[in-house]
């Protein structure tokens, strides 16, 4: 062929190419929503497996009604009993989560998720938040909110009261409020709702911010006057449209899964008849006739006790505003109570859960015998040191072991005390607690009285370690 053709061939070809090429242009792939397989109405954040049955009237209820639900359990259990067979530590873990996958798919919930925190037998929210790793389950708590996208967070109330007050359930309520707050925060884990740069990206996870409209709280301990009506109440007794029977008698068949920490129980059920197990499980050690639920915070319009979803549309919620109210201004010198105490006074505070019932008189439930550990703040916001004493006024038969008498504070310190209470044994033909006793310890400094600390104790045979 000669040049003069080549070239033109090759002219030709270069304007065919770029034709068809200029025709046929790439077009931008398809955004991409999240994947709706994992959208939840409810979230549902508890610390151990079986602790969703705090809960599971309502919960069958609301699948009932159409909406969907999803579990997130603190822990695996692992420091539990087994009533059911030998394994312990973290065989019985596996095995816990096997039972709280199995009691949620009786209920019609398939979406469960772990965050990996130790089960940690104590009463103190501080020490389970330590073992749990705050920050690592608080990000994988806001993963999961993100993941979710739910309407209504229901979770254990963050406060410590008498009654079965375990660390690891307040754990659960502190960090499901944390990211109630956080997850729409698009500055809060910022690698969660960052796009991928490249194929197959292994640190980027392309979530969206997502913020819940309400989050609600139950497990009040029991304090029927101070929480009346700050919530909404919902019948046990109501029979399912589904599944024809009473929600509780569904709730009461899920929680038969959870045979390592109720074999005994689960087998006396066999024993006995229909009416006495209804009169068990809506009896004041069950259900009551009532599930009840406390608002903690809503971001939309609607009545403390109306019902959970009242004011929710499909639309989505703008991220909650961060207000912190301000502290209350100290006085010069001052007692506070402590621990676990002082550390919801902060909490409620930083995240606006100043709706929250308060009861008047702090209240702990310990074994007995045993000690008591009264954690204390001492402030001194005077120009010069200051000695404070500190005293004691307890029930007859108790006795200080330590921790009291004098301090002398720095200007501008603030130092941790502590009192130790050695306390007797009950009664042997006591069945058991006896009624709450109040300790009160006095803090005077130049021969007045500068606060009165008061705690209601209740003795147990049988109590988490404080």
């Amino acid at each position: 062929m000669k040049r003069p053709a080549i070239a033109f061939f090759l002219f030709i070809s270069f304007v065919t190419t770029f034709t068809v090429s200029a025709q046929q242009a790439p077009t931008a792939p398809a955004v991409r929503e999240p994947d709706d397989r994992f959208k939840a109405d409810i979230l549902v954040v508890v610390a151990h497996p079986d602790d969703e049955g705090a809960a599971t009237p309502y919960l069958a209820r609301a699948v009932d009604e159409g909406k969907r639900v999803a579990v997130v359990y603190g822990t695996r259990g692992g420091s539990g009993a087994n009533e059911a067979s030998s394994e312990n530590a973290a065989a019985l873990a596996a095995i816990r989560e096997i039972e709280a996958r199995r009691a949620c798919a009786t209920l019609g919930i398939t979406n469960v998720w772990f965050l990996g925190g130790k089960d940690t037998a104590s009463q103190n929210v501080l020490q389970s938040l330590a073992n749990w790793g705050h920050g690592a389950a608080l990000e994988q708590a806001v993963r999961l909110v993100r993941l979710t996208r739910p309407e209504v967070i229901l979770t254990f109330f963050p406060g410590v009261f008498i009654g079965e007050n375990h660390g690891d359930h307040q754990a659960a309520g502190v960090i499901a409020s944390e990211a109630f707050d956080l997850a729409g925060d698009p500055a809060a884990f910022p690698s969660q709702v960052a796009g991928p740069t490249k194929r197959l990206e292994p640190f980027l996870e392309n979530l969206h911010p997502w913020q819940p409209k309400k989050i609600y709280y139950f497990g009040e301990g029991g304090h029927d006057a101070e929480f009346k009506n700050s919530g909404p109440s919902y019948s046990v007794r109501e029979i399912s449209k589904s599944r024809k029977m009473p929600y509780w008698r569904i709730a009461l068949e899920s929680f038969r899964e959870h045979e390592t920490q109720a074999k005994s129980f689960l087998d006396s059920l066999g024993k006995m008849s229909e009416a006495e197990i209804e009169k068990m499980a809506t009896g004041p050690d069950g259900w009551a006739d009532a599930q009840t639920f406390t608002l903690g915070k809503s971001l939309v319009p609607g009545s403390m006790t109306g019902d959970i979803f009242e004011g929710i549309s499909s639309a989505p919620a703008a991220a909650a505003a961060r207000v912190v109210a301000s502290a209350p201004a100290p006085a010069q010198l001052s007692i506070e109570l402590g621990g676990p105490w002082s550390f919801y006074r902060e909490f409620c505070r930083a995240h606006g859960l100043d709706r929250l019932p308060q009861i008047a008189v702090p209240e702990i439930a310990v074994l007995a015998p045993g000690s008591l550990q009264i954690p204390l703040w001492l402030r001194d916001g005077t120009p010069d040191a200051k000695d404070i004493t500190l005293s004691v006024i307890m029930p007859s038969g108790w006795s200080v072991q330590g921790g009291a008498g004098r301090y002398t504070l720095r200007t501008g310190e603030i130092a941790p005390a502590r009192i130790e209470i050695n306390l007797p044994a009950l009664p042997e033909k006591s069945s058991g607690p006896g009624e709450p006793s109040e300790v009160s310890v006095r803090a005077e400094a130049y021969g007045q009285t500068i606060g009165v600390i008061k705690l209601r104790v209740e003795l147990r045979k049988r109590a988490l370690p404080q």
